[in-house]
Order: C-alpha cells, then sequence, then structure tokens
C-alpha cells in the first residue's frame, strides 16, 4: 500500500468541517507538518501521546482496525462514505477509546482506502 498524502487543499477540507475540534485541528497541522503524509504524521502523534508505535508499514492501519465495528457502524457510514468525517470523529472522542489526537488520522485513513473494502470484512461476520 502506498503512503497516502493529503493535499493543502484537502487539509483545508478537513480543518473546515473540524473546526470545532482543537485535537482534530492539531492532528491536521500536524499531518501538514509532515508535507501531507499520513502514515508519518500518525506515528509521530502516537509517540507524542505515550504510545510506541513499530514504523513498520501499515501501522496505521492495524491502529484503524482496532476501531473497525465503530468506524463501519451504520450510523455514520454514510456520511463517511460522503466525506463528512466529522460526525465520526465526534464519536470516536465521545468513546474515548483511540487517543484524541490520532482519531482524525485513523478516520481520515478509513476514508482514504475506501470505506467498502475497509468495512467489507464485518459484512461477511453478519452472515
Amino acid at each position: 500500500m502506498s503512503d497516502i498524502i493529503l493535499t493543502s487543499q484537502e487539509i483545508a477540507q478537513f480543518r473546515s468541517q473540524l473546526a470545532e475540534y482543537s485535537a482534530a485541528l492539531e492532528a491536521l497541522d500536524n499531518i501538514e507538518d509532515c508535507e501531507g503524509d499520513l502514515e508519518d504524521a500518525a506515528i509521530s502523534m502516537a509517540i507524542h501521546v505515550g504510545q510506541s508505535p513499530t514504523t513498520s508499514e501499515n501501522w496505521l492501519d492495524g491502529l484503524a482496525k482496532r476501531y473497525r465495528v465503530t468506524l463501519c457502524d451504520e450510523t455514520y457510514r454514510e456520511d463517511l462514505l460522503r466525506g463528512n468525517i466529522a460526525p465520526i470523529v465526534a464519536h470516536l472522542m465521545e468513546l474515548n477509546q483511540c487517543p484524541e489526537l490520532l482519531v482524525t488520522p485513523v478516520v481520515i485513513y478509513v476514508l482514504k482506502t475506501g470505506v467498502q473494502p475497509f468495512c467489507e470484512p464485518l459484512e461477511y461476520k453478519k452472515m
């Protein structure tokens, strides 16, 4: 999987959606400081919040999978598919399962890699 690089326009769009969440804005600043490289920024933020991420490829993928059930909840999936990340970012922050600083990169990761393929393993479990 190649690195996910956000453009300054994408970062600006997310910034306007997440204007009321200081942790999300801080995360977006970090992503911007890493020249839009989502994985590099997430690893740097994880270290900042006291986690010890591996610098191996797909660390962010593993982190996102921990929250798959929440991220793929029907309540939020439609918004995510439309690129509206504010509701799920707010929900994940309220749940307090994931460090606030890492919520935004996790959600953006799912959006950028594809909501459907990310949520597909859960579809099989329902059958």
